[in-house]
């Protein structure tokens, strides 16, 4: 019985992770106007778009910002942490108001992940294939763009290396740490946050 609940709690966390980065992803991409037809916008496109076109019927953007994929993504958390805790403990359901609370330090500790990962792909790729058109490396570059642009304004290129991957590296990693702090203080149970990965 143990072993089917690891199981069925694998399992969940799992889809329910890599659903949630989708979301994400797409929202990111959205906003730091990434290319649309690049064929990896298509396919996050193409998994949300069933449940993303009907929300914006009710929820509407503003200023350049797709509010609609960040309430999909909190709903996305809070259906998938209430089954969580139902497998794992038979409940009880957690109210909303708390459910909200750990859902945004899930979506801020993922974002974090997600810009951290796009930043050593960005790393690595810069020495194995720098001059590289691959659809995910052109993509990895117009995510993290907003992000190293205003830091090369103060800390431009030097000898020709580009020391603004490393300052914004550094500011995620220290974000991070405050958000699990303030998580910490408001005794968020991280065992249960999905795509949380300590």
């Amino acid at each position: 019985m143990q072993t089917l609940q690891q199981i069925l709690t694998f399992l969940i966390n799992l889809f329910g992770s890599l659903y949630l980065c989708i979301i994400l992803l797409r929202f990111l991409l959205q906003t730091a106007r990434a290319d649309f037809y690049n064929p990896i916008s298509q396919v996050l496109v193409k998994l949300t778009n069933p449940v993303l076109i009907p929300l914006r019927r009710i929820i509407p953007g503003f200023w350049g910002i797709d509010f609609a994929s960040l309430v999909l993504a909190i709903l996305v958390h809070w259906l998938v942490m209430q089954i969580l805790i139902l497998v794992a403990q038979g409940g009880p359901i957690v109210g909303p108001h708390l459910m909200l609370v750990w859902a945004l330090i899930s979506l801020s500790l993922n974002i974090i992940t997600i810009y951290l990962f796009a930043g050593f792909i960005l790393f690595i790729t810069s020495f194995l294939a720098p001059y590289s058109r691959h659809p995910a490396i052109v993509l990895v570059h117009q995510l993290l763009e907003p992000l190293l642009a205003p830091v090369r304004r103060f800390v431009p290129p030097v000898g020709g290396l580009d020391f603004s991957l490393f300052f914004v590296g550094i500011f995620l990693v220290v974000l991070r740490m405050v958000v699990i702090g303030i998580g910490n203080n408001l005794r968020v149970p991280f065992g249960y946050l999905i795509g949380y990965t300590g």
